[in-house]
């Protein structure tokens, strides 16, 4: 019999439903599955059918569940609305390129158009977004923020000296010397480590990148009067390129306490030339929770968020579309353009005319897949209020855990030095935590991850071994998963479960 693609199809989706609703796979799956692995490239192929017979039967015992579970608690990894793995299944049937602007041949690039548009009403960004575009995630997104960022701190000061083209034309180093900076610095407060990438990538190096917290209780908190002084170093040359974090991975906290502490930061980066960059990652998303008194705190805290400059976050996150998926927004589309774009390469264009700029000439890629259309299925299916009720459960999960912790006679919730809060209004979708007996620590993330019942991820706070619990996926159902989580907690202690 031929081979048949939507016969795989069929097999494939029946494997899935039968996976056990279990994180992990067990050692010996993981075992089997790698020794069917090929280790060399056969003179003569297997053959699809062969091929199909292997992927399928060997190979699915061997991934971890982080869409199958509703209990992956590790990096922030999402699940995958079944809308969005059906909109996944159509980027590939058709394999299209969204990359140039060519609306008489194809809509991709104006239902990423579209997409993008939802995305920035669902975040409540307001308008005025001009430059926006899909990437793979907050790498990607990160590199786009501080090139964005580098071009305009840069430009600022060539206009004044000589009026002429920025990075982008004459390199870091030449644009530098002739508008007369001497360093170029990111200020943040506990910077995702991609954002240590972005700045190698971008010629600004890693160690541009300067902490200025409130203080060792509250890392993650920028400084504002630190933020000041650093941004008046203006006057000495030195040019600054500021990044909120919305989310801090490690803790989930927020680098400002709202709408008027961003007011302060946007007017002092008016006020020295410097850009403001928002790292979204996954806390962006709390913008859009139900607007109600459970969720007033997470909502106020990412108020002003929309003031920035730039800002990213990633939709294989929270969204739950398939991996990869980030996405990058600024106001400044020219700043996009000016970076991105394609010189000398007349087939790449859609002309001076297009209402939409080919994806090509303002990110990173000149190919990439069509991450667009499995974001616009969710937007589309969900909407606001769905996605919204997603959002809450995930919240109300991590503040169940959380509440579970402080309670507890063997487990203690972190940061433990940061203010009393009984109701964790602050707390959204990441919890971290340690055993009070020093001597779990070292073992206890492989203890809770040996039960194959939940799975964490291993971490640091205060340069001690933590546990952290990463809430993200739309499977998650509150009572439910909140007594799998204390009754797994209670018996890697010796206690019992519930």
């Amino acid at each position: 019999m031929a081979f048949s693609v939507s016969s795989s199809y069929a097999k494939l989706r029946s494997i899935v439903d039968a996976t056990p609703n279990d994180p992990l796979p067990s050692l010996a799956s993981i075992q089997k599955a790698t020794k069917s692995l090929v280790a060399s490239l056969p003179s003569t192929g297997l053959g699809e059918a062969a091929t199909e017979t292997h992927l399928l039967s060997d190979l699915p015992g061997g991934f971890n569940g982080t869409k199958t579970s509703s209990n992956y608690y590790g990096f922030v990894t999402g699940g995958m609305f079944p809308i969005a793995e059906v909109a996944d299944n159509i980027v590939t049937a058709f394999d299209q390129s969204p990359m140039v602007h060519l609306p008489d041949q194809s809509i991709s690039t104006v239902v990423e158009d579209r997409a993008l548009g939802m995305l920035v009403q669902l975040l409540n960004l307001g308008p005025a977004w001009g430059g926006r575009t899909f990437t793979t995630g907050a790498t990607g997104a990160n590199i786009l923020g501080l090139a964005c960022g580098r071009e305009f701190v840069v430009n600022s000061r060539l206009n004044n000296a000589v009026g002429g083209s920025g990075v982008g034309e004459l390199g870091i180093l030449a644009a530098c010397m002739k508008a007369g900076i001497k360093e170029i610095q990111v200020l943040t407060t506990m910077g995702h480590s991609s954002l240590y990438k972005a700045a190698s990538v971008n010629g600004l190096g890693r160690q541009s990148v300067k902490d200025i917290p409130v203080s060792k209780n509250e890392p993650w908190k920028i400084d504002v009067d630190s933020l000041e002084r650093e941004l008046r170093r203006s006057e000495e040359g030195v040019v600054s390129i500021v990044a909120i974090s919305a989310g801090e991975v490690n803790s989930g906290k927020f680098a400002v306490s709202g709408l008027d502490e961003m007011k302060k930061i946007r007017g002092l980066c008016d006020k020295y030339g410097a850009w403001l960059h928002v790292d979204g990652a996954f806390g962006i998303f709390a913008r859009s929770l139900p607007n109600t008194a459970e969720f007033a705190s997470l909502i106020s805290l990412t108020s002003g968020l929309e003031l920035a400059d730039s800002v990213t976050g990633d939709c294989h996150k929270l969204l739950n579309v398939p991996y990869d998926c980030g996405f990058f927004l600024t106001r400044s589309a020219d700043a996009l353009s000016s970076i991105f774009q394609n010189p000398n390469a007349a087939y790449l264009s859609s002309g001076p005319e297009a209402s939409i700029p080919s994806p090509l000439n303002i990110g990173l890629e000149n190919s990439r897949r069509f991450r667009a259309l499995p974001v616009y299925a969710v937007l589309l299916a969900h909407g606001r209020e769905g996605l919204g009720k997603v959002f809450a459960k995930q919240v109300r999960l991590a503040r169940g855990v959380s509440e579970f912790l402080k309670a507890s006679n063997d487990y203690e919730l972190l940061p433990s030095n940061s203010p009393k809060d009984d109701h964790f209004e602050d707390t959204h979708i990441i919890v971290i935590f340690r055993a009070k007996d020093e001597r779990k620590n070292s073992d206890l993330v492989n203890d809770i991850n040996a039960t194959r019942r939940m799975y964490v991820s291993g971490t640091k706070w205060e340069g001690k071994p933590a546990c952290r619990i990463a809430v993200s996926t739309w499977k998650v159902e509150v009572e439910r998963d909140l007594k799998l989580v204390t009754d797994v907690l209670k018996e890697v202690v010796g206690g019992s479960p519930s």
